[in-house]
């Protein structure tokens, strides 16, 4: 059976001060998942423990510094994989020496459909 795509959901995530990126995808991911409700897939039989695959995307300026298992752990549903690409954005203060991290998540979902 194909993957096909049934639900795309986006968020954006900050750490205004500390330039923690894992901590603003975390909050970009749950401001996607707040935008969701996932009522068909019970409509639908689907288990969404081992029937839904979730594949997330985060946006960084630097993305080898997002501990994407603790993004991955973050999501109570399905089969994820989670990846971090270049993207976001970073607001540098210079006087202060400090870093707002600004994130982009997608978050899209995946069933197996004949």
């Amino acid at each position: 059976m194909a993957r096909k795509r049934v639900i795309l959901e986006l968020g954006s995530g900050n750490d205004l001060h500390g330039g923690d990126y894992t901590k603003a995808a975390l909050r970009a991911v749950q401001d996607a998942l707040h935008h969701s409700s996932l009522s068909m897939l019970g409509s639908l039989g689907i288990d969404a423990k081992t029937q839904m695959f979730v594949e997330v995307t985060i946006g960084v300026q630097q993305p080898e510094k997002v501990d994407t298992e603790a993004v991955k752990a973050s999501l109570p549903h399905g089969i994820v994989t989670v990846r971090a690409v270049k993207g976001g954005l970073d607001v540098i203060d210079r006087e202060r020496g400090d870093n707002a991290v600004i994130a982009a998540a997608a978050v899209a979902v995946r069933l197996e459909l004949a």
